[in-house]
């Protein structure tokens, strides 16, 4: 039997949350982008963003569990992404993931947001060949 993944994705202004089975199956992918409520500013707020991610959070987790048809009993194992980012957002996504881990008993995967893009790759279902070379670019953080 595959795995289940809850993943978070808090680093920036977006609030994401998928629930994966195994390495390759996305059962749920849902992003909330907060570009509206910082356009009037003509940039992300930080501290904007972290009270808009701890208010759609839950709601978006909750969505996401009944769009994969998976209840948090099914959950195996958290997966959040807890660095580089904007400190506030971090900070929601991390400590629900933990609170999460914590009252499921699960354990919980700490990802580097940028070192993570690479591995989007394997989605695609097409094997890659190793050794090989890959380019982050992506607002402030860059990685060859």
């Amino acid at each position: 039997m595959q795995p289940i993944c809850l993943a978070i994705d808090t680093t920036f202004d977006d609030t994401s949350v998928a629930i994966l089975k195994g390495h390759d199956e996305v059962l749920s992918n849902l992003t909330l982008s907060q570009f509206k409520e910082h356009e009037a500013f003509g940039g992300v707020v930080p501290e904007r963003a972290s009270r808009k991610h701890l208010e759609v959070i839950h709601p978006l987790i909750s969505e996401a569990l009944k769009q994969s048809g998976i209840g948090f009993k099914d959950i195996d194992y958290l997966a959040v992404s807890h660095y580089p980012g904007l400190l506030g957002s971090l900070l929601v996504g991390v400590t629900v993931s933990k609170s999460l881990a914590y009252a499921l008993g699960k354990p919980i995967i700490g990802i580097n947001h940028v070192e993570s893009h690479p591995y989007a790759c394997f989605l695609s279902g097409t094997p890659l060949t190793f050794p090989c070379l890959h380019l982050v670019v992506a607002g402030g953080h860059t990685l060859l």
